[in-house]
């Protein structure tokens, strides 16, 4: 009879309801209805594709993108994508981005995206200093014979921190 009090407790636990807890992560759904106002998409048999879509809350999109030639570092070619869109900020403003990816990587343009500050005169001057010094030893990396030699006597004061003086 125990046995059968048990087997009821369990199985009227195992038959409440399960309720997940959302403590962190709780899913919010919009109610407000935002439609596609124009979406159109072609693609190429080469592999080449444009896509445009609008919708109701003022977001445009444009892309293309091709497959350019495979070369010795991209044997597999590479996906060339361009494209810009465009939305309304909360605060009215309308953002518009421009992009490109492609073997130099991704680089967006928009008047929106924050600008670094100015370089500061001495420090660019420093680093104008320091091109000097690049375009130096290049040079005399190219007219020295013996450039691979003074390089390891530069190396190996620079090492117990002395200077090398020719």
């Amino acid at each position: 009879m125990k046995l059968l009090i048990v087997l009821a407790l369990v199985a009227s636990v195992y038959g409440l309801p399960q309720h997940e807890h959302h403590d962190h992560h709780e899913h919010h759904e919009s109610t407000t209805f935002i439609p596609i106002l124009k979406y159109d998409k072609q693609q190429g048999e080469d592999g080449s594709y444009k896509t445009i879509y609008q919708t109701g809350n003022n977001i445009v999109h444009e892309e293309s993108g091709y497959l350019k030639e495979a070369s010795e570092d991209h044997p597999n070619g590479i996906l060339v994508q361009q494209g810009a869109y465009s939305y309304e900020a909360p605060n009215g403003e309308i953002i518009q981005v421009q992009y490109t990816a492609d073997e130099n990587g991704f680089r967006v343009e928009s008047d929106s995206l924050p600008q670094p500050p100015a370089i500061p005169e001495a420090i660019q001057a420093g680093l104008k200093e320091i091109y000097k010094g690049i375009e130096r030893r290049e040079q005399e990396k190219r007219s020295n014979p013996n450039y691979a030699e003074d390089e390891a006597k530069r190396a190996e004061l620079d090492y117990h921190g002395q200077y090398y003086h020719q």
